[in-house]
């Protein structure tokens, strides 16, 4: 009967352990709202999250949103994660600290501002060639949309 309590101790505090978890949430295009403007997220290409320390997801509609609102609150430093689109590879969420930005009027982003990630430079410099437009790091970003 000993047993049968320390096991079921020991399930309970593996699975508490488990639960505590923080990671990122799959975005449900079409269904998630932007946690800045409201809008329905659906475009796969311009979409952005960011999953607090304590596990709590927010998902943006555009690239431009999730900056707007992390310069607001003045909240990076309180995020687990803060993530981008991957341009190049739809539904794909790379890290925003480490993906480079173009702004073009060639690509249209939900929100206007024309902003567009890429999980390389290599990438954010072919796609320049093609389109135009300039190319940004996340620190360069943020200090572009604080004017």
């Amino acid at each position: 009967m000993k047993n049968n309590h320390l096991f079921i101790a020991l399930l309970l505090s593996l699975f508490a352990l488990s639960s505590c978890t923080v990671t990122p949430k799959k975005i449900d295009y079409g269904n998630d709202h932007c946690a800045f403007c409201d809008m329905t997220v659906v475009d796969e290409t311009h979409a952005a999250q960011y999953v607090t320390k304590k596990g709590r997801s927010y998902q943006f509609d555009a690239i431009e949103c999730l900056v707007n609102q992390l310069l607001q609150d003045k909240s990076e430093n309180k995020m687990a994660f803060v993530l981008v689109a991957n341009y190049a590879k739809p539904g794909e969420l790379v890290a925003a600290n480490a993906a480079t930005y173009i702004i073009t009027e060639a690509i249209k982003s939900p929100m206007g501002a024309n902003l567009t990630a890429f999980s390389s430079i290599e990438m954010a410099k072919k796609t320049q060639s093609m389109h135009s437009g300039q190319i940004y790091t996340w620190e360069e970003l943020k200090a572009k949309f604080t004017k």
